[in-house]
């Protein structure tokens, strides 16, 4: 939705074809069976929707949404201890995932030039293929010797959509962008084509998720911190962890999760348990005691982090891009998805408002700026995963475990220094590239260590004890 708003500055039809029926307003539907855990959106990519849709912050709030200032806000267990909640540096959009989706999709769908079809699939580019220039369809599988070189650019013309009748047709198109997520077919579409097989990269720590929704107590509706105990990866076992995220019409959304070996179970009666004997600090576990369960418990397993390098292939046919999790997926245990897919949008626009639009090469531009939010997330994700066992064949290399100290050293620092953890929130909440960490003044900070001396338990005031009905 988000790209399509970007594109509709630039054209008189922007046509999203989508494999649901949508619903009317925030309600479930197949297609995003991921709205059933925790979301967040951090402010890099909150601003960059608003750029794109102003007034969508009014909108969100005014469904029920929550804007929590980072970190006053939010109690969480590091893996170096507690972090004190400094004065907001950042901050971010706290919803439902249906009703996010919902009040996004109900503006650009307001926009006369978005064309909606439902019900139906793409499953194919049309093009001109790389080696030879003649006319080619990218439905089938990838060629077993795809060409490495190309003797003429790649085009691509339009779509092949299937409807939920079965019924194909092509969709003509000046530009083609694929953001049909963690199934995308653009490997394959762009072997059709003539072009190699692009870099991928995966690192899967195994992590399995379990989410369930509650009715907080009454005292704890409105103003309730984010709970977040996160896992130490240092100590070589399994990595548990919980989220509580207050969102829309009294609610909180909890999310457990636990790597190989100690992934959450999907039966109701365990929940409590494993959120207060298997993370690092009982905190949510006694949360939920004084909270009514609203839901059954969801699981998935879809969490491995996947980045295929576009930017890197030696040629880019002309008229597709690429955005989100067909990019890039993400472990969602750090929140970054909803950021990049926004940001990316964003860039979609930009570049194409300075370089025109059905420019010769603007797709590539395109292709290889989407790259920077892209890598930041990757960096921080996989940053941790990559040390838990079995992520990778080969395990952590040197560069990500020099990386890994670094970032360690910083984040205790930032236990007991406000400026180093603020330092720090620039990059997770992507408004800053990773660069501000290396600082010179970071640096001696980080070779300092914390000003402050470390927290005995978790930072919640006495009201909000009582809200929530802790001693």
């Amino acid at each position: 939705m988000l790209a399509a708003r970007a594109l509709a500055e630039f054209v008189d039809r922007v046509v999203v074809v989508e494999r649901d029926a949508l619903p009317e307003g925030a309600a479930p539907r197949k297609g995003l069976p991921q709205a059933r855990h925790a979301h967040m959106l951090w402010s890099g990519g909150a601003q960059a929707v608003a750029e794109l849709l102003p007034g969508i912050t009014e909108a969100l709030h005014d469904a029920g949404a929550h804007r929590l200032p980072v970190t006053t806000d939010m109690v969480a267990l590091s893996a170096w201890g507690w972090f004190r909640r400094w004065p907001e540096s950042h901050h971010v959009i706290l919803a439902g995932r249906d009703l996010l989706d919902a009040t996004i999709r109900a503006q650009v769908l307001a926009d006369e030039r978005v064309e909606l079809v439902e019900r139906a699939e793409a499953f194919g580019l049309v093009g001109t293929d790389a080696g030879t220039g003649t006319s080619a369809d990218a439905r089938t599988s990838a060629r077993t010797s795809p060409r490495t070189s190309a003797r003429t650019s790649a085009a691509v013309t339009g779509v092949r959509i299937r409807t939920h009748d079965g019924a194909e047709r092509t969709l003509d198109a000046g530009l083609v962008v694929d953001a049909t997520g963690r199934g995308s077919g653009a490997p394959r579409w762009l072997s059709a084509l003539g072009l190699p097989a692009p870099e991928r990269r995966e690192v899967d720590s195994g992590l399995a998720y379990a989410s369930r929704l509650y009715l907080a107590p009454e005292q704890a509706r409105d103003g309730f911190p984010v709970i977040n105990v996160q896992p130490d990866p240092r100590d070589g076992g399994p990595g548990r962890a919980g989220f509580l995220l207050p969102i829309e019409d009294g609610r909180w959304i909890v999310t457990l999760s636990g790597t190989r070996g100690g992934e959450p179970s999907a039966d109701a009666d365990d929940f409590v348990r494993f959120a207060r004997e298997e993370l690092r600090h009982p905190l949510i576990g006694e949360l939920l005691d004084s909270a009514e369960p609203l839901s059954d418990v969801s699981c998935t397993r879809s969490t491995v982090n996947r980045r295929y390098f576009y930017e890197r292939m030696p040629a880019w046919p002309e008229n597709f891009v690429v955005l989100g999790d067909a990019l890039a997926a993400f472990n969602p245990v750090y929140g970054h998805g909803l950021a990049v897919a926004a940001q990316s949008a964003l860039i979609l626009r930009d570049v194409i408002r300075r370089q025109g639009w059905a420019v010769p090469g603007v797709a590539r531009a395109v292709q290889r700026a989407v790259a920077r939010p892209v890598g930041a997330a990757w960096d921080m994700a996989i940053g941790q995963d990559v040390f838990y066992p079995g992520a990778t064949e080969h395990g952590p290399t040197l560069r990500e475990r020099l990386v890994a100290a670094y970032v360690g050293r910083l984040m205790y620092t930032a236990t007991g220094n406000g400026r180093i953890a603020r330092r720090v929130t620039d990059v997770t909440s992507l408004e800053r590239g990773a660069e501000v960490l290396l600082a010179p003044s970071v640096l001696l900070a980080a070779l300092a260590g914390p000003l402050k001396p470390a927290l005995s338990g978790p930072p919640l005031t006495a009201e909000e004890m009582k809200a929530a009905g802790l001693r």
